[in-house]
């Protein structure tokens, strides 16, 4: 299993490039992958997210700047998606990390040509559009956050809120691929079919119940032949990066319509994803040991076990929902952080996913995404959706303006960050994923 530190993650790396020095989310310590498009007539293209610029991998390549599996890493990230990148797996990945670091640090040995380069190398972020890193083939949401579920649970079943099999195989569904858009996309209200308990027919119209699920995206990237599953202990290999992840829901539409056979409309109207791609080379420092089971929970069968995965399996990556209301931005006032949690809370690892996703035999293929679930910590100020927050409606949050939120109205902005940090090692961030809700 991969996931060991070098010298890319060393603290004392400094870069040319003066606004990555100390930046919040991409210090020369990350280097996320994405895909962008210079806002003046430029096609999309793959790059490198370096403090407020980006490398144009395109142009590092021309340039003479890369070779071997770092060339052939860039090569397959120069067109409008990163699937290609993805497919070559972690070697060539790697490979390109070491480059671009050495390439980038204030030090290196062509720092001289890539500063000729200038503009042509380097695109200011807020002039370009960050657009989706991959073209996204399937899509599967999986319901691992364990805190969350209880919870759900609980608004349903008080006396049994988890179902019997949840402690035994991860669960999941086949969710919408063609509705995933990059932060910063509207969300339009979605619109469905509901029915309260004290109605007798249901009726249609704009869902009233609107919610957030504050997740982590998991980036496939080589690929299995169908009928041919990936061991646990294979399973890391085959994950090429990681984002943000909100499962926008109508908490309305879903308990009509979920019977029997799970969510449909209501969660496929759209779902966003912050769009650097953060790699697993880049969160090493921040594996840690999976949370031991509670005792008298059951052991996972072998197909899901590894000693190692346990031990180094899961990632101390800290999660925070913000919310703004078109009344607080005309005031002037700052988002409100309404939770904040931590990918440390889920109760199967992103390696178990992988592996139960693809037991049957089921050919996941590079740029599918797989979504975490919502993530909620064990307290009430670390649950990862308004319907954990407001305890179903039932008691409303407050926001600096007065205004009262059960679910979100038009107009509200909902935004999720994330932060790596640990001591001895620059922290690194996921960079925002922001939705409007608009009528």
């Amino acid at each position: 299993m991969s996931g060991a530190t070098d010298k890319t993650h060393e603290t004392a790396l400094r870069s040319w490039v003066e606004s990555a020095n100390g930046h919040p989310d991409f210090p020369i310590q990350n280097l996320p992958l994405g895909v962008f498009a210079p806002s003046v007539g430029g096609a999309p293209r793959g790059g490198i997210a370096i403090g407020d610029r980006i490398l144009d991998l395109g142009v590092a390549l021309s340039g003479g700047l890369l070779y071997g599996l770092a060339a052939d890493a860039a090569r397959a990230a120069i067109g409008p998606t990163l699937n290609p990148l993805f497919a070559l797996g972690a070697a060539p990945r790697r490979a390109l990390r070491e480059q671009v670091s050495a390439l980038l640090q204030v030090d290196g040995e062509q720092v001289g040509r890539a500063r000729e380069m200038g503009g042509r190398l380097l695109h200011s972020s807020p002039d370009c559009n960050l657009l989706l890193p991959a073209s996204i083939g399937d899509y599967t949401d999986f319901y691992a956050g364990i805190h969350h579920a209880v919870n759900v649970g609980r608004l349903f079943r008080p006396d049994n809120p988890l179902l019997p099999n949840y402690k035994h195989v991860p669960i999941g569904y086949h969710g919408r691929a063609s509705s995933i858009r990059p932060s910063g996309t509207q969300l339009k209200r979605p619109a469905g079919q509901s029915k309260a308990a004290d109605e007798e027919s249901p009726t249609f119209g704009p869902s009233k119940r609107l919610d957030i699920e504050l997740e982590m995206g998991i980036w496939i990237g080589r690929g299995n032949p169908l009928g041919t599953p990936i061991s646990i202990d294979e399973a890391q290999d085959h994950i090429a990066g990681f984002c943000l992840l909100n499962d926008w829901s109508a908490r309305d539409i879903q308990p009509w319509e979920y019977q029997p056979l799970g969510p449909f409309l209501a969660k496929n109207f759209m779902s966003t994803v912050s769009p650097w791609v953060i790699t697993p080379e880049a969160l090493a420092p921040f594996r840690i040991a999976q949370t031991p089971r509670a005792a008298g929970d059951p052991h996972p069968l072998a197909y899901l076990w590894n000693e190692s995965d346990q031990a180094r399996g899961a990632y101390d990556v800290a999660l925070e929902v913000l919310l703004s209301s078109e009344a607080m931005r005309r005031q002037g006032i700052e988002p409100q952080r309404i939770s904040a949690s931590n990918v440390r809370h889920l109760y199967w690892t992103t390696a178990q996913l992988v592996a139960h996703h693809a037991s049957n035999g089921c050919n996941l293929q590079p740029g599918d995404l797989l979504g975490t679930g919502t993530i909620s910590g064990p307290t009430r100020d670390s649950l990862g959706s308004l319907l954990e927050i407001t305890e179903g409606g039932r008691k409303p949050l407050t926001l600096p303006t007065t205004e009262k939120r059960t679910f979100l109205e038009d107009g509200d902005e909902v935004i999720l960050r994330a932060r790596a940090a640990r001591e001895g090692f620059v922290s690194i961030g996921f960079g925002d994923c922001r939705g409007l809700v608009v009528p």
